[in-house]
């Protein structure tokens, strides 16, 4: 069998698709994109496939190592997410190949059902009980909602008064018995982070999702060590290479991203590496079907996972949602909070071709907003 053609496929609200199709008629599909950055990493694809078209696409890690090593210049964001999506769908051409789910082909599933999380409210959340309490009557038993919108420098007290209020209200609908996670989305600053941990310890978040910026990691053990908050972080880091000092500094919940971390063959290789600081898994995953179709074979297949994010009805899906490029919903039917397992081959879920290439027409251009402070310096989003 040979990889014959690579497409890619810009589809609304900010994602990016990629089609894989061999000699033999088996087409696999991955999800390839930094959001605010999908061109560039589509850019990247086109690249990569000059090396793949006419290759055996069942030499998966063969294919990884070349992609991911075979350039003098190596990493980042945009070559790993460009090997990501190509990874999954080498990945679902095996699957579909084989006849087995890519659970099976990592190993077999030691789970069957796997607990996801909903989101609720945006950078500036409001009405958030409400929101919550519907979340609950759908049957999740686990939410994940911003601590903030845009943050001073040095956290104020109001400002860290108003975490505390959020979070104390969430906790209030769920009750001991349910869990809510928590995104500083890097934007406190390591002293407004000690701040705002201490100050919600006692509402006891699931994790508190990357109280620091990737590029200050070096202060992760210090800010570990100084509280009982579970720290989680690694949407922003692409490798085991980045996360080994994310792991040894204490972090309790490793994030790799799908469509960012070299893929299914990169992050179940962060997985076992987890394992082994005795550090519970959760794939970062607020995009496309197909990414969140990855993550749950990973996540069948891995002892320390711990839970998964979703985007159904996330603030992002303005013109599509999760279900908006698929032909059977089933595989995303979440069951008392959980996605149940299935032994359909491959990533388990049939894309809608015809609904791709309609939206591909239109495409997109998201970018994140830039936000600034009052006095008109660069605020992080």
């Amino acid at each position: 069998m040979k990889i014959t053609r690579i497409e890619t496929f810009l589809v609304p609200p900010r994602w990016l698709f990629c089609r894989i199709e061999t000699d033999e008629g088996v087409v696999g599909w991955g999800e390839p994109v930094v959001e605010g950055r999908a061109e560039v990493v589509r850019a990247a694809v086109d690249v990569l496939a000059e090396y793949l078209v006419g290759r055996d696409p069942l030499r998966i890690q063969d294919h990884w190592q070349v992609l991911s090593k075979g350039g003098f210049y190596r990493g980042g964001p945009v070559l790993s997410s460009a090997v990501a999506g190509i990874d999954q769908a080498l990945w679902d051409i095996a699957g579909k190949t084989y006849g087995a789910p890519v659970h099976a082909l990592l190993g077999g599933p030691v789970r069957d059902r796997v607990r996801v999380y909903a989101w609720v409210g945006g950078d500036e959340p409001a009405r958030l009980a409400e929101e919550v309490t519907a979340q609950v009557e759908a049957g999740f038993t686990a939410v994940k909602m911003n601590a903030a919108g845009r943050t001073s420098p040095l956290t104020t007290p109001a400002e860290t008064a108003a975490v505390v209020e959020r979070v104390a209200a969430v906790r209030d609908v769920l009750g001991p018995g349910r869990d809510v996670a928590i995104d500083m989305h890097g934007r406190f600053g390591p002293a407004g982070a000690r701040r705002v941990l201490h100050a919600i310890e006692a509402l006891h978040p699931l994790f508190v999702e990357e109280p620091l910026l990737p590029e200050q990691g070096h202060l992760l053990p210090a800010l570990t060590a100084a509280t009982s908050v579970p720290i989680a972080t690694g949407e922003r880091l692409y490798g085991r290479a980045d996360f080994l000092p994310a792991l040894t500094a204490g972090i309790a919940v490793a994030q790799p991203d799908l469509s960012h971390a070299g893929g299914i063959s990169e992050v179940h290789r962060i997985g076992s590496l987890a394992d082994t600081f005795g550090v519970q898994l959760a794939p970062h995953c607020p995009l496309g079907p197909i990414a969140l179709a990855a993550s749950l074979q990973i996540a069948f297949a891995t002892p320390n996972f711990l839970i998964q994010e979703q985007s159904r009805g996330i603030h992002y899906n303005k013109d599509a949602d999760l279900l908006s490029y698929v032909v059977d919903t089933e595989p995303y039917r979440f069951d008392a909070g959980h996605a149940r397992r299935t032994d359909r081959p491959g990533l388990g879920i049939t894309v809608d071709e015809n609904a791709v290439r309609a939206a591909s027409r239109s495409g997109h251009a998201w970018r994140n907003p830039v936000w600034r402070h009052d006095d008109g310096s660069f605020a992080e989003w």
